[in-house]
């Protein structure tokens, strides 16, 4: 059984969809993996990413969330 441990969970306000980041690392050994979890109501969708994948993913979430120039974003006034 691989290891599992939860490092984030919350749910998107407009969806309602609900998210968990999770570490996953198999007993045979290998680098970990970041498993993300999105439940839709009975339905879930998960990927299992490497390092580097997580990396570009989450840069690219980043800047995007940057260019919004909403609230939390650097810059942002609000």
């Amino acid at each position: 059984m691989p290891e599992i441990a939860s490092l984030d969970r919350f749910t998107v306000p407009l969806g309602g969809q609900e998210i968990e980041l999770q570490q996953l690392v198999h007993d045979a050994g290998g680098m970990a993996l970041l498993r993300i979890r999105v439940r839709e109501r009975t339905r879930f969708t998960i990927f299992d990413i490497d390092p580097a994948t997580a990396r570009r993913w989450g840069e690219a979430m980043v800047r995007w969330a940057d260019a919004q120039g909403g609230p939390g974003t650097p810059g942002a006034s609000g």
